[in-house]
């Protein structure tokens, strides 16, 4: 999903599409994948 929405993101992909490939139920639908590595939580802040 991440990959998906930084292709919205980048201009590549508008988000009508991201819509028809979720209701397609098919992952090659879908854009890129994000690497696992490095996707972590840091921190929360509030104020």
């Amino acid at each position: 999903m991440v990959g998906t929405l930084s292709l919205v993101g980048l201009g590549q992909w508008r988000i009508e599409q991201v819509a028809e490939a979720l209701a397609a139920a098919d992952r090659s639908a879908l854009g890129l994948n994000a690497p696992p590595d490095g996707l972590y939580f840091l921190r929360a802040t509030y104020p």
